[in-house]
């Protein structure tokens, strides 16, 4: 438990390994007056590991301004662009993309960005063992069913160089190989949670297997017995006799699923414990926080004497790109598209496509292994530029929003406030933010970007020297009901190009693991916020022991040995991490379930001017496609803009 883990960290704009041991607490104040540490040929953030994410240096000056810091000796870049993008997630890289493919010949758009790496939240974990280098997403995940997404987005993605279906059969593929070893799936039933440690391999079943499976388990025989009753299809009854199908639904709208259990269906309390983390992947809550109905719509056991109608396919609650978790009605409808390291993939093409150079090569495949060259990104008269490190602090008009010319931009890098001007500006951070950025906005606009809370989460990433521990074990995966983190899996086996993933158990491997912070019995969004304040304030060392702990105990009739076995450890902290999307137990049902334009998400990204808003947050959606969409849109109100501007007595009536 005392060996040193390697870590790497960024002081100065330079890697260095850290053993173990807290970033310094001047890390900020050594770091001012330092070069831009992307400039350096030697700059590779994916590389890095320790704490990532929101790591150090990413947000104290955010958190600053938001504690009333103001930043009044500015210095004048004299830089002027078409655009300047704030954000460089996904949606960020988009708008460039839009705009710059819009705009016009000679057309030049800024994209400034607060972290170390581009991508937000779509960021790529590299971790190397004896010349042998892996990688996992240390963010968003995968492409999820992309047959839903709108034109905009599957054609941005055709442009980028992916042919979905391509990519989907080479996903698809990689994703076998763990069953083609015959590898399944286990649950760790911890002792602090159900008292007693035990591994328990694989899973009830529908065919009256679910009573000998949890008679392996440390669980109550009361707790055994009403699980066993909600998965058997002729033992749960209608629980809302006499309701119509409608009415059914608006009363599962309006409980949680743990009051469902508890209170229509009259389960053992030990049976929360077992179920409590099942919506945590999509919603970060608990079932204490999670709606029946959405329970109900995916599949959550104690429904089938209810007789509730499906949704129709392409009614109203149907999900249609862009949508929000909760009222989609196909769930795992694919193709849903996996790459090595989830989609950062996209955000690299994004890149290749707007600074050829930074990314060599011209495919998909070639994509995956070739380095990007961060000294590139940010030159002098290239027409796209990325700027890290660079925390924006202010935009606003230069004059009257409605008849400004432009944009003047305040960003702090190494310490130092610099500005910068534009024709047009795009806020593609987060919605939370934008106020503090944007204080000409109305009062009611800024109430609207504020609305939503941010749901935080931790992907952490693991390099083990070798996975015998599991084939000894005939497992790929661990789900584990209550601890820290809610299980653990084998790294992704998906090959694209030359990239080689781990394939023999002798080979090292990145495990992956989830942790997300709740706090049970308050409202969704206080929760988010109780669980961003933990996150923030949760040590490196912290994470540490409990992946040492929980790893050591879940897989030690492997073999597995946490001192001897664990090589790296990358923790993806997102304090700030899915968009908010409204749940029918704390906003109002028909935000939820419909798309309405009463929604804060529609008031808080109105076009102010030259400034317009795009990111997931404007979609109230945890959907890639929705930062895709969002994107366009602001390019669009942008562009209508300046074609006013340049045109001011034409009508721009639409082609027919």
């Amino acid at each position: 438990m005392h060996r040193p883990i390697t870590r790497r960290d960024f002081v100065n704009g330079v890697g260095v390994a850290v053993g173990g041991a807290l970033i310094a607490p001047g890390w900020l104040s050594a770091r001012e007056g330092a070069a831009a540490a992307s400039q350096a040929q030697d700059y590779y953030p994916p590389a890095l590991t320790g704490m990532r994410g929101s790591h150090p240096g990413s947000f104290e000056v955010a958190h600053a301004l938001r504690d009333g810091t103001t930043f009044s000796d500015v210095a004048d870049t004299g830089e002027h662009y078409d655009m300047v993008v704030v954000g460089g997630g996904l949606s960020g890289l988009s708008a460039a993309y839009f705009f710059l493919t819009s705009a016009g010949r000679g057309a030049r758009v800024l994209v400034l960005d607060n972290h170390d790496d581009f991508g937000g939240h779509a960021k790529r974990n590299e971790m190397t063992y004896r010349g042998r280098t892996l990688m996992l997403n240390g963010g968003t995940s995968y492409l999820e069913s992309v047959n839903h997404y709108s034109a905009v987005s599957q054609t941005l993605l055709a442009a980028v160089g992916i042919d979905t279906q391509s990519a989907n059969a080479t996903s698809a593929a990689g994703r076998r190989l763990y069953r083609s070893l015959g590898l399944g799936s286990a649950t760790f039933f911890a002792k602090e949670v159900f008292g007693e440690d035990r591994l328990v391999m694989g899973r009830g079943g529908r065919s009256g297997g679910w009573a000998e499976w949890l008679a392996q388990t440390p669980m109550s025989p009361e707790a055994q017995r009403d699980i066993a009753r909600l998965y058997d299809d002729d033992a749960n009854p209608d629980y809302l006799p006499g309701l119509s199908d409608a009415d059914k639904k608006d009363r599962l709208a309006r409980i949680s699923y743990r009051d469902f259990l508890l209170d229509l269906a009259k389960v053992h309390p030990d049976v929360i414990a077992f179920f409590d983390d099942r919506p945590k992947g999509s919603f970060c809550v608990g079932i204490d926080g999670h709606p029946a109905l959405y329970g109900w719509a995916q599949g959550y056991p104690g429904f089938q004497g209810m007789d509730l109608g499906p949704f129709s396919p392409v009614g109203p609650l149907a999900h249609i790109g862009g949508g929000q978790h909760g009222r989609e009605n196909e769930w795992d409808e694919g193709p849903d598209i996996y790459f090595p390291d989830g989609n950062a993939t996209l955000a690299r093409l994004l890149v290749r496509a707007l600074i050829p150079d930074a990314l060599p090569g011209t495919s998909l495949d070639d994509s995956m292994t070739s380095p990007l060259a961060y000294d590139r990104i940010d030159r002098s008269g290239s027409d796209a530029r990325i700027r890290l490190n660079s925390m924006v602090v202010s935009a606003r008009h230069l004059g009257d929003p409605d008849a400004a010319r432009g944009v003047e931009i305040t960003y702090v890098r190494d310490g130092k406030a610099e500005k910068v001007r534009a024709d047009h500006c795009v806020m593609a951070c987060y919605n939370g933010v934008i106020p503090h950025l944007c204080p000409e906005l109305s009062n009611e606009q800024q109430a609207a970007l504020m609305y939503g809370v941010k749901m935080p989460l931790v992907y952490t990433n693991v390099l083990i020297r070798n996975w015998t521990a599991f084939t000894n074990l005939g497992i790929s995966r661990v789900s584990a009901p209550g601890m820290y983190h809610t299980g653990v899996n084998l790294g992704r086996s998906v090959q694209f190009g030359d990239y080689q993933p781990s394939t023999s158990p002798d080979e090292p491997m990145i495990l992956h693991m989830t942790r997300t912070p709740c706090a049970p019995g308050h409202p969704k969004k206080e929760q988010h916020r109780l669980g961003r304040a933990d996150l923030l304030a949760t040590t490196f060392e912290t994470f540490e022991r409990n992946i040492r702990d929980q790893l050591g105990r879940s897989l030690a009739g492997g073999g597995f040995d946490a001192a001897r076995d664990i090589e790296a450890i990358t923790v993806n902290r997102w304090p700030h991490g899915y968009a908010y999307s409204y749940n029918t137990l704390d906003d109002p049902i028909e935000w939820a379930l419909f798309a309405p334009d009463d929604r804060p998400c529609v008031i808080g990204r109105r076009r102010f001017g030259r400034i317009s808003i795009a990111n997931s947050d404007a979609a109230a959606s945890t959907h890639t496609d929705s930062a895709i969409d969002e994107a366009h849109r602001a390019v669009r109100e942008q562009l209508l803009v300046r074609s006013r501007a340049r045109h001011p007595t034409s009508s721009l009536s639409p082609s027919r």
